[in-house]
């Protein structure tokens, strides 16, 4: 797990994409033009929540969420996903 220096504000949490599929079930390469957006990834940061919704994800989590969900960022070379915690479905 990378340590990052951003500190997410309110209800905003961190998350290092999980990478795109590179073959299918039955053996076949998918080209990087054709591949689908991952929707799922693993908490780097979470931000101290709302003063009345504390936050329920940590760091560590791996959680999905919505296919458009969040805000591409990239920090020292890697690429993230900020996005609400509202935005994510489902812890892992």
């Amino acid at each position: 797990m990378t340590k990052v220096k951003i500190k997410p504000l309110a209800d905003r949490v961190l998350v290092d994409p999980a990478e795109a599929e590179e073959k299918t079930a039955g053996g076949i390469i998918i080209p990087d033009t054709a591949k689908e957006k991952p929707q799922k990834g693993t908490v780097v940061a979470v931000g101290p929540g709302k003063k009345d919704e504390p936050m329920t994800v940590k760091v560590g989590d791996q959680v999905l969420y919505g296919k458009y969900s969040g805000t591409e960022i990239t920090i020292d070379g890697s690429n993230y996903l900020i996005m609400r915690e509202s935005d994510i479905v489902a812890v892992i």
